[in-house]
């Protein structure tokens, strides 16, 4: 036993050795709680299931964290055919104590098994519908139901209760009975079930007592003596007569068999015809059902599988596409290659710079060891790349082909930040252009990156007027 307050483990003293928190009237009622699932367990060996249920909550009552109880109560309520309460008392069982707890099994044997998650679910749906049945006043639609029921879960305490008290409604004492003795065989000390009982035994003893000896009817006869002879001669017996008058008894006799045919048995078989169409198709709606679900966890299955696929897809799509990661690698090492084999060819050199993806060797999902190298031929050469991307831009500003030259310029940036003469450059091409958002941009870089030069200044005086226009 630990303490409530700190978790140490109880002496035999009063209080908690480690924090000195009063533990006595804890430990009373983890006693309480001891005791009530010691009794619980005691009445589940005997079958005693209804009060071991009664035992147990009172445990749980006392300490909610007693594990061992509550795997005990789920376990009791399977037996009865109660699982979906026996689930709910795991999966809290589960939740209290996440890891060493048997629990775990229980809710495996059965998530593992979709056909019993299937039969736990149609068991719970046709009960339903048996009582609907019972509120409609259709008994022998519910029996049939609950037959049907227990046909599949034997166990199942509430169906066999149902059935035996549908069973004494119609008077059918002596189902009602076999009814009852199938349940107490699961439950033996189920109080409904006796008490049912109770009503059942009184019921059979006063249809015992209303039968009693038959009575012999007195012969009426007349008797007489003629000289020394005793005569006894029948009362109202009278002699057959001759002639046809046992062809109309014959006649009367079929016409007397055809109307009970036509007025008895053909109702009683319409009526059975129509409430076996009735189960049936209330079982077809149940398949109906059933195979709805299975078509939806399918679908479901079918459109994660697809997004599943796509995911793949556009990953590899990444890695391997013309722009994708792997072939900036590609290209990466195509440009070392190319500085490797001719240092001084720069426009080779900066054909094969062109072909690297800069915005994908520099995001943080590219291996380090990638961008490591980058960095290392970008400080190699990138200087004298820029230079050139600046000349080339610049010119083409002189020519006013701004198009060609922010490309140019754009690229020069890219490989020296530092350059300041093309980052101006570059600003003064938007201006011109009319890209006016790009050209303020561009001034503020070269204001926070070149504080105090003359080119700042240039630029403090062109991101006023652009804003002031």
């Amino acid at each position: 036993m630990r303490c409530y307050n700190c978790g140490a483990k109880l002496t035999e003293k009063d209080f908690c050795t480690n924090c000195g928190a009063d533990v006595s009237r804890y430990k009373k009622l983890i006693c309480f709680s001891n005791y009530y699932y010691n009794e619980g367990l005691s009445k589940a060996n005997v079958r005693d299931l209804s009060g071991a249920v009664e035992s147990l909550k009172q445990c749980l009552a006392i300490n909610k964290n007693h594990i061992a109880a509550r795997n005990l109560l789920g376990l009791v309520y399977f037996e009865m055919g109660e699982q979906v309460a026996a689930l709910s008392e795991w999966v809290i069982s589960k939740n209290l104590r996440p890891n060493k707890n048997i629990a775990d099994d229980y809710l495996n044997t059965i998530q593992k098994s979709p056909a019993q998650l299937e039969a736990i679910n149609q068991k719970s749906k046709k009960f339903n519908i048996a009582l609907n049945f019972c509120y409609q006043n259709n008994k022998d639609l519910a029996i049939l139901q609950l037959k049907k029921i227990l046909s599949d879960a034997p166990n199942y305490v509430q169906a066999h209760l149902l059935l035996a008290l549908l069973y004494m409604e119609t008077n059918e004492w002596e189902r009602a009975r076999r009814e009852l003795d199938r349940c107490l065989k699961i439950d033996c000390g189920n109080t409904m079930a006796l008490r049912y009982m109770q009503e059942v035994d009184q019921a059979l003893r006063k249809e015992e007592e209303g039968r009693g000896p038959r009575r012999q009817k007195a012969e009426e006869v007349v008797k007489y003596k003629s000289g020394n002879e005793l005569i006894i001669q029948p009362v109202n017996v009278k002699e057959p007569k001759k002639g046809g008058g046992w062809i109309l008894g014959l006649l009367a006799g079929i016409a007397i068999g055809v109307a009970a045919v036509w007025f008895l048995i053909l109702p009683a078989r319409e009526n059975a015809v129509r409430e076996e169409m009735t189960v049936r198709q209330t079982e077809l709606g149940d398949e109906v059902d059933r195979r709805n679900t299975e078509i939806s966890r399918l679908t479901q299955q079918v459109e994660s599988l697809q997004n599943e696929k796509q995911g793949l897809e556009e990953q590899l799509e990444e890695l391997d596409g013309v722009n994708g990661r792997m072939g900036s690698i590609e290209m990466l090492l195509n440009a070392v290659y190319v500085y490797l084999k001719s240092p001084s060819d720069m426009e080779q050199l900066s054909a094969a710079m062109e072909q690297v993806d800069m915005d994908v060797i520099r995001n943080a999902s590219t291996p380090e060891v990638v961008r490591n190298l980058y960095s290392e031929i970008l400080g190699a050469v990138g200087e004298t790349l820029a230079k050139s991307y600046y000349d080339t831009g610049y010119s083409a500003y002189r020519s006013q082909e701004y198009e060609t030259a922010i490309e140019n310029l754009e690229r020069a940036v890219s490989y020296d930040a530092e350059n300041e003469e093309a980052l101006y450059a570059l600003s003064l091409c938007y201006m011109e252009k009319g890209d006016t958002q790009a050209a303020i941009a561009s001034f503020k870089k070269v204001t926070e990156l070149f504080p105090g030069t003359q080119k700042a200044g240039q630029a403090q005086a062109y991101i006023d007027q652009l804003e002031a226009d």
